[in-house]
């Protein structure tokens, strides 16, 4: 288990700009040491490179106190204390409500309720899932019912409680939407409560959790629920059935002025406001981001985008392991002077010797706005970091070891974020309630993207800045979120940009910013494979988070729900960008086609690679070699997931296949997209499609794109001191890409 950890408030910094670190000592420590290093390569597997980094004169180095900081997840919509709610005697709470995890633990719908004084009300579901009122005065009086009838799993249910102040009477109404046959979920109770519930006046209305306590000036939660809840109201006297399903879809001018709040989750969906419909305007705020534009009750398939129907979609999904920041305090701050030049970096903590005491908090040092200090760029993918961050895909995916065709080795990274949930989730994994994880964040200790970790998206990265550093080659460190900001003139100055092993994650402004730079003659290296596969947005006014839908196809680790293709960020549809319209073949040859987790393989020359457009490609490389049957990722230069050509994606008619690999095992095979159907034979060894492509092709106004068609390439660059074809061939590339003269 891991005994430090630690983040940064920002990924991409200027000189100027001024990194918080906020660290939490897990295990007793008293004090931790920090190191600013710029990061130059993080292998520090036995066959590989080597640990490099370079120590950074830094204000922020030294020893600090230690403090162990708590995580606090599960998401929530939180409403002011007002005058309204304290003046509540008799009221009629309801709301329609579609659970996902009924019957784990006690979960809170709808609430205004102070665990620490006993005091409030709070409408929820009992550990069997059975629709409970919760009452308390404050004074050690305390009153409950319940219906005693679990809800179902993942049904929508009208859920209601009334309170009568004058005469204590109290009902509860379970209500399934749906007429099934034999269903008997539904259920009512009523009963006589002498309690008269008067919650503290600085407490919050609260849904999908309830106010356990205050740390500081921040207010603590407990009882999250999972699932959906949608249309959510509170009126100040008890209410009739009729009155009820009335309130449904707004509110009727007779009900005006009893209803206390009307909240409409269909409104402002990309926002974090969750808008009251009433004269009180008491408007409330989401709280560690659970997902919006989700299917409401009403959904009947005519709508596929929010935007279109939006009172279809009005229902927020809640769930307890959602987090957006930890918002930790602030430890130390790391100026961004000027004398950093741009770069990968890292803050490196420590709190003993041992590597369960040792933490990275990395970093992307960019050049001043507007300006470059180096001919090329490399830009670092933290969208596919973000996306990837905090993964359990290998401890939770049964079928992982049959993925990698081999047992898998879990390390203290591994273990802690198994035992420490409230770490958070990445894309690729599901909630505790089965349901998909739609947003990542970097607020958070994110413990994948870190040097001396496995060689997989950040990791692997590093060797490209350990190549670049061994030939003595300046370049400039971008990343993905600022290209994002940015677009063009991020890009427009370099005369070529590398991309990291593996960019698999893009907005539409990334998108098209990569396709303005190669059509005014910019050069591209994409390094990598399974690039520009998925589309995701970037949220407009929360910084550092990501959103995708993993829609129709592609190699998925969870599915979107129906209808809910389109992402609550944007409205944009989601998922490849294949089907998107903008297939990687469109921008750089080649696209995603095979992946495998064994062993990598080589590359074979093919005729392309002797055209004269080409020979500087190849300049002392033989023309029967094997390119890359060496490297620390498997063993060869091919491998993990491969891209190929295919002109009907949109490789261009004049790019030229220069090489493509060969023999890769039955662990091989190919990815859901590119099968029509189901069929047997899909692997390396029976199906021609399972290899990797390098491609080249020119772009207009002297420019052009270099792709290497696989994850694994960079990792053969370091082989022998870098004196081997996969960095001959790689640096025959940069070096031409850098001549200013038109290809």
């Amino acid at each position: 288990m891991l005994e430090i950890l630690g983040y940064g408030d920002r990924h991409s910094l200027r000189p100027g700009d001024r990194l918080q670190v906020k660290v939490s000592c897990e295990a007793g420590a008293t004090q931790f040491h920090a190191e600013v290093v710029r990061m130059i390569c993080g292998d520090d597997s036995p066959s590989g490179a080597g640990y490099k980094d370079a120590p950074v004169a830094s204000p922020a180095n030294g020893d600090y106190p230690a403090r162990r900081q708590p995580l606090d997840t599960g998401s929530a919509v939180l409403v002011a204390p007002s005058p309204l709610l304290d003046r509540l005697q008799s009221f009629t709470l309801t709301a329609l409500v579609w659970p996902t995890l009924p019957g784990k633990k006690p979960q809170t719908l709808l609430a205004r309720w102070s665990e620490a004084t006993r005091a409030g009300f709070r409408l929820g579901l009992d550990q069997t899932g059975a629709l409970a009122l919760d009452l308390g005065d404050g004074k050690g009086g305390l009153a409950a019912i319940k219906t005693n009838r679990p809800l179902r799993e993942r049904a929508w249910y009208r859920v209601t409680a009334s309170f009568d102040a004058a005469t204590g009477e109290v009902r509860l109404s379970q209500r399934p939407l749906a007429h099934m046959a034999r269903d008997d979920s539904g259920s009512e109770a009523e009963a006589i409560l002498r309690v008269r519930p008067q919650a503290p006046a600085d407490t919050p209305f609260t849904m999908a959790a309830h106010v356990t306590g205050r740390r500081g000036a921040k207010i603590l939660l407990g009882g999250h629920f999972n699932g959906k809840i949608e249309a959510p109201r509170l009126a100040a006297r008890v209410l009739r059935d009729d009155e009820i399903e009335a309130l449904q879809f707004g509110i009727p001018p007779i009900l005006a002025a009893d209803v206390i709040a009307a909240w409409d989750f269909s409104r402002e969906i990309p926002t974090t406001r969750v808008v009251d419909l009433s004269v009180n305007r008491l408007d409330g705020e989401t709280f560690n981001l659970p997902t919006r534009a989700m299917k409401g009750a009403a959904w009947t398939g005519e709508a596929m985008r929010w935007t279109d129907k939006p009172e279809h979609y009005g229902a927020i999904h809640f769930h307890d392991d959602d987090v957006y920041d930890a918002g930790w305090s602030t430890d130390f701050e790391v100026p961004i002077t000027a004398e950093m030049r741009s770069g990968v970096y890292a803050v490196k903590l420590t709190c003993g010797e041992r590597y369960e005491q040792l933490a990275f908090v990395t970093f992307f040092v960019l050049p001043p706005k507007g300006k470059t200090t180096a001919p090329v760029a490399f830009l670092a993918a933290n969208a596919t970091y973000m996306a990837y961050a905090n993964s359990h895909h290998g401890w939770d995916d049964v079928l992982a070891e049959i993925c990698y065709g081999a047992l898998l080795e879990f390390g203290p990274t591994e273990r802690t974020l198994n035992a420490r949930r409230e770490l958070g989730v990445s894309t690729y994994d599901v909630h505790s309630d089965g349901s998909g994880s739609c947003t990542s964040s970097r607020l958070r200790p994110v413990l994948n993207t870190r040097p001396r970790h496995s060689l997989w998206n950040f990791g692997a990265d590093l060797h490209i800045t350990d190549w670049l550093e061994g030939i003595h080659q300046p370049f400039d460190v971008i990343t993905d979120e600022m290209l994002h900001q940015e677009g063009l003139s991020l890009l427009e100055n370099y005369r070529c940009v590398v991309t990291g092993t593996h960019p698999e994650y893009h907005s539409l402004a990334q998108m098209r910013a990569v396709e303005a730079y190669l059509g005014r003659g910019g050069r591209l290296i994409y390094m990598g494979g399974n690039g520009f596969y998925w589309r995701i947005a970037w949220h407009d006014t929360l910084p550092g988070v990501i959103e995708i839908r993993r829609a129709e196809n592609g190699t998925r680790t969870w599915v979107a729900e129906p209808g809910e293709y389109h992402l609550s960020f944007t409205a944009e549809l989601s998922g490849l960008w294949r089907n998107n319209g903008i297939p990687p073949q469109q921008l750089v040859g080649i696209g995603f086609g095979s992946e495998g987790f064994d062993e990598s393989s080589w590359y074979r020359r093919l005729p392309g690679s002797f055209d004269p457009r080409v020979s500087f490609i190849f300049e002392g490389v033989g023309k029967d070699e094997k390119i890359g049957d060496f490297g620390v990722v498997g063993g060869g230069a091919a491998g993990l997931e491969l891209d190929i050509v295919d002109p009907r994606q949109g490789t261009p008619p004049h790019a030229l296949l220069l090489a493509s690999s060969e023999l890769h095992s039955n662990v091989y095979v190919l990815t859901p997209e590119e099968m029509i159907s189901t069929y047997p034979g899909i692997d390396g060894i029976e199906e021609p499609k399972v290899r990797g492509d390098m491609v080249f092709f020119e772009t207009p106004k002297g420019g052009a794109v270099f792709s290497t068609g696989s994850i694994a390439w960079a990792g053969s660059l370091s082989h022998n001191g870098f004196k081997n074809n996969v960095a001959r061939i790689t640096g025959n590339v940069l070096k031409r890409f850098i001549d200013p003269k038109p290809l």
